[in-house]
């Protein structure tokens, strides 16, 4: 394995609403870990529609749903409250593996069972992959973002392209 593959995520998808979640069922998963900002919605707006929808949805299939996020604890319970998530965890401290273990544990399920999906490679998807859990990299909502995001995408584009590559 080379150095980049670490931060490989298993799948990509152009966005969280567009993953086939039936798929994922089958396959054996039980509970889905959502990052917030830029996966589910713009950063910092609340709960809309759409991701309401999708989290009814997702209840619908059997799916628990979660949200891990290193946001503040006032953002990340709002959102997950209005978005009718199952549980939450704050201050997650991504890619440290204790926010997706603790998040697992309050969904009671086994790592095995879950998929995580986020928009950012360094927290979200080697996080995840850091405790075996499956992940899903989608595409940033927003192109307009914080500077210490656009400085992370700008080390993220080598690690896309070789991905990228290594699936051809």
């Amino acid at each position: 394995m080379g150095f980049l593959e670490i931060f490989y995520p298993e799948h990509r998808c152009a966005s969280a609403y567009d993953i086939d979640y039936d798929a994922f069922r089958r396959a054996g998963k039980r509970g889905v870990i959502f990052d917030i900002d830029n996966t589910l919605v713009h950063h910092g707006a609340p709960a809309d529609k759409r991701s309401v929808e999708l989290v009814e949805r997702l209840h619908s299939l059997g799916f628990k749903c979660a949200v891990v996020s290193n946001n503040k604890k006032a953002r990340v319970e709002s959102f997950s409250r209005d978005c009718g998530m199952d549980h939450f965890v704050y201050k997650a401290g991504k890619p440290l593996k204790k926010g997706y273990l603790e998040a697992a544990s309050l969904m009671g399920l086994p790592v095995s069972e879950i998929l995580y999906v986020g928009d950012q490679i360094f927290t979200d998807v080697w996080g995840a992959g850091r405790i075996g859990m499956e992940n899903v990299l989608v595409s940033p909502l927003d192109p307009k973002e914080e500077i210490q995001i656009v400085i992370k995408r700008f080390f993220e584009k080598p690690v896309l392209f070789f991905y990228e590559r290594s699936r051809k």
